[in-house]
């Protein structure tokens, strides 16, 4: 059994040969791992969601299952550094290098009010000469050995924020300004027609997303989610199924969003992430006992605690034990609840892809 017939067994509830894990890397520990392993880094992707598609030859080496793929930059407006240190990227998003990471400096709708305000604004277009070069380069290279995830993640809510900032963007979701809504029109078209472009190119897996939750509870109200949000995403999985019925939707949302799951059941969500298992409510047994029939789970690993301070022992104890709740039957994608961050020492993201081989 090879890697894209594990992930398609798994997704569609059937018990395979072992759980497949789909892992994704920061740039430093890409740096470190590619050092130990003797291979070459790779640069990363010119793409808001760079992290969940580079490094991929190193991640099959290690034993990864799936390929992710994502929009990138069109040929006409990469990433540009300017001349005082600042990254500006084509929806106008400026950022600076503070420490390990590219922090938002400038929000270029934090003037917004009005709907002409959006409207006055340059979007990208999702069409653009260059955007899928490397989706479909991936797919080429990858698709028959490997599952292919395409990723839409920060699909209305996030990508608005990026635009607005966040204080500024809930203050004024909960005031029902009435420029929310034609930014989160804009933002969910554009994601969307990026998602079906990417499942055209060959997608097994359409992966969006938004965080709607801290570690101990939603940031916005479930009510407010409902009427603001759900219609959206239904809207957007119901064009994702035009261009393939059979496409499995996955969905990220970091944090506890306990009351909203049956929600996504609703609309047919087929896969739940990133399982982020010390915010409230998220525990693996709780969702698996819950939720197991209706939904394949992708995440569930530790990055808060297990990953980064504890011994390769016990990652590996601890690894088995969550394939053992959520990959019973199948349905469950092994991966970290988010990027695996600078702070795990090397022996221990060993010690989770041995883990997952070996309980197989």
């Amino acid at each position: 059994m090879n890697s894209r017939q594990r992930v398609l067994k798994s997704i569609n509830h059937e018990q395979p040969d072992r759980a497949p894990i789909f892992a994704t890397l920061t740039p430093q520990v890409a740096e470190k791992l590619a050092g130990e392993l003797n291979l070459p880094q790779e640069p990363p992707l010119d793409s808001l969601l760079s992290t969940r598609i580079s490094n991929m030859q190193l991640l099959t080496k290690l034993g990864n299952d799936c390929v992710g793929i994502a929009a990138c930059a069109p040929k006409n407006f990469p990433t540009k550094l300017q001349e005082d240190g600042t990254l500006i990227n084509e929806w106008g998003m400026k950022f600076k290098l503070v420490g390990l990471y590219n922090e938002f400096c400038e929000y270029p709708l934090s003037h917004a009010e009005t709907v002409e305000d959006v409207n006055n604004h340059s979007f990208p277009d999702p069409f653009a000469e260059g955007r899928y070069d490397a989706a479909k380069e991936a797919v080429s290279k990858y698709s028959k050995d490997y599952a292919i995830v395409a990723d839409v993640e920060c699909c209305m809510f996030e990508t608005a924020w990026y635009l607005v900032g966040l204080e500024k963007f809930l203050t004024d979701l909960a005031l029902e300004k009435p420029y929310v809504s034609t930014l989160l029109d804009t933002t969910a078209e554009i994601n969307t027609e990026i998602g079906k472009k990417l499942i055209e190119i060959g997608a097994d897996i359409i992966w969006a997303g938004d965080d709607f939750g801290g570690q101990e509870g939603m940031i916005m109200s479930p009510a407010i989610w409902r009427k603001v949000f759900k219609p959206r995403i239904k809207i957007m999985f119901d064009e994702f199924r035009k261009v393939n019925p059979n496409i499995k939707i996955a969905w990220h949302s970091c944090g506890s969003i306990v009351p909203i799951i049956p929600d996504f059941i609703e609309m047919r969500l087929d896969i739940l992430n990133p399982i982020q298992p010390l915010a409230k409510g998220m525990e693996p047994k709780f969702l698996k006992e819950t939720y197991g029939e209706s939904l394949t789970f992708f995440g569930g690993i530790d990055l808060q605690d297990l990953l980064p301070n504890r011994t390769p022992e016990e990652v590996k104890k601890q690894v088995r034990r969550i394939i053992d709740i959520l990959g019973k039957g199948g349905g469950y994608i092994v991966a970290p609840a988010h990027n695996i961050q600078d702070d795990t020492p090397v022996e221990n993201i060993f010690a989770l892809f041995e883990a997952v081989i070996e309980a197989g």
